[in-house]
């Protein structure tokens, strides 16, 4: 686990991970894809977060087990929060000091678009193993 800071584009929002898990995870799903354009490269970073600037956050319920929080001055995408347990799942570019990183798991497997795929070997869940986990959160 590493510690790290990070802000927004703007520095509205400063963050300050106190844990932060290297082996970073991709999701495919349409939400994160139409949030970011993109799939979301994020690092785990458990619930040791600290914000300032908070008043700069909008959060926005995502869906019935995850909330997003993002700047709302410079629209710069800040956490993905799992309801039940407070967890953050965090952009990995925030973090640009961070060492050691390794691409371990795709969530949404089976939702990725054919116009991209990644070379590396990770774990992978589908739509109906995520959907399995996050039952019991919701």
């Amino acid at each position: 686990m590493s510690h790290s800071e990070a802000s927004c584009l703007c520095g509205a929002v400063k963050i300050m991970a106190a844990e932060i898990n290297p082996k970073f995870t991709v999701c495919h799903c349409q939400s994160c894809r139409t949030w970011g354009g993109a799939p979301f490269f994020a690092v785990q970073c458990g619930t040791k977060v600290e914000f300032k600037g908070e008043e700069s956050i909008k959060i926005y319920q995502s869906s019935p087990w995850a909330s997003r929080g993002f700047c709302c001055e410079c629209g710069t995408h800040l956490f993905y929060k799992v309801k039940k347990t407070g967890e953050y799942n965090m952009p990995v570019g925030l973090f640009s000091a961070l060492k050691g990183l390794k691409m371990e798991m795709q969530y949404f497997s089976d939702a990725r678009p054919s116009y991209y795929c990644f070379t590396n070997e990770t774990q992978q869940m589908t739509t109906a193993e995520i959907m399995a986990y996050f039952a019991k959160e919701m």
